[in-house]
């Protein structure tokens, strides 16, 4: 019979109880953050920035810095809006956009800004980085390919961090490697009195407690899928190009690519969201159970416009360096 992995019960979102400020969730983020810089340092001390941005004064500590704050100032803003007027059901933040940056309840209880879009914060950083370029008069595309080569790692962290959040968790499944995620709201758990709910269970090794009207099923980790593949894996592959790019941008265009394909599949394993369900369905698809590939959430049709975007990228870069080589 089949048992499913417990979620860890010395993981709470809280780094100290009692403290919603320390949160691992942010502490996450803060060390992507940090290993995002470290990687773009290494490159610049190697050489290698100066080499393919082809700048005749030497990149200070200073110049990463500032690139850093304007690029992670940009996410920020770009990561809170999306999730908040894209994935907000409600259209509350439409009609109240002041409460996109108010981080407490309208009980006035610390919330802090609860929700941030991956695709949203990729725009946000995209623009702010291109702002700082294009103020000092430095080449966008050599730049962002120097931190493309570092995001992932650190990526791997903000994933970390949804994990001990317990939260993004993945779909039902009577794998070996399912997880029971214990702070699953009332409207993701499954009622007792169905027929497949009790047939789900029976194969996942679940025991449905007598008298039970719910009862919470074991999910894909998804978070931990998209840590390794979409952050580590991913890393690698474009830490190892990044000496072979035929030109600049291709690096960033790299990334993007991979991030969408490999994101896109893993969608599959996830858990749309629950109010916002699939935003292109085959069938009378229940989101909690992968059916058909046919079924796209939010995210998947984010991901197919990186992939498009990343193509048509490296299309226009490779035309653009062409001509001007043989010009």
């Amino acid at each position: 019979m089949i048992c499913a992995i417990q979620y860890p019960s010395w993981i709470k979102p809280e780094i100290i109880p009692g403290f919603p400020f320390l949160r691992w969730y942010g502490l996450m983020y803060l060390v992507a953050f940090a290993i995002a810089f470290a990687l773009f340092k290494v490159q610049v001390k190697k050489g290698e920035l100066q080499r393919y941005a082809k700048s005749e004064k030497p990149i200070t500590n200073e110049d990463i810095i500032d690139f850093f704050t304007w690029s992670l100032f940009g996410l920020m803003l770009g990561a809170r809006i999306f999730a908040t007027l894209v994935y907000e059901p409600t259209w509350l933040y439409w009609q109240k956009p002041w409460l996109i940056f108010w981080p407490f309840s309208e009980a006035r209880q610390w919330t802090g800004l609860q929700g941030m879009s991956y695709h949203g914060g990729f725009i946000g950083c995209f623009l702010g980085a291109f702002l700082w370029t294009k103020r000092h008069k430095q080449d966008f595309f050599a730049w962002a390919d120097t931190a493309a080569a570092g995001i992932p790692l650190g990526y791997t962290f903000g994933r970390l961090g949804n994990f001990f959040n317990g939260e993004l968790y993945g779909r039902i499944t009577t794998s070996p490697i399912g997880m029971i995620f214990p702070s699953v709201p009332l409207h993701d758990c499954f009622p007792v009195k169905e027929a497949w709910v009790q047939e789900f269970a029976a194969k996942a090794g679940i025991a449905i407690q007598e008298g039970a009207q719910y009862v919470n099923l074991p999910r894909h980790p998804s978070q931990l899928y998209e840590a390794l593949f979409e952050g580590v894996l991913l890393w690698i592959a474009v830490w190892l190009v990044r000496n072979k790019k035929p030109f600049n941008g291709f690096l960033f265009c790299f990334y993007t690519i991979g991030y969408g394909v490999v994101r896109f599949f893993i969608e599959y394993f996830r858990q749309p969201d629950y109010e916002l369900g699939f935003r292109i369905a085959a069938d009378e698809a229940n989101i909690y159970l992968f059916s058909s590939f046919k079924n796209i959430s939010t995210g998947q049709i984010f991901c197919f416009m990186m992939i498009a975007g990343g193509l048509i990228g490296i299309g226009l870069l490779a035309r653009y360096n062409r001509k001007r080589n043989h010009g």
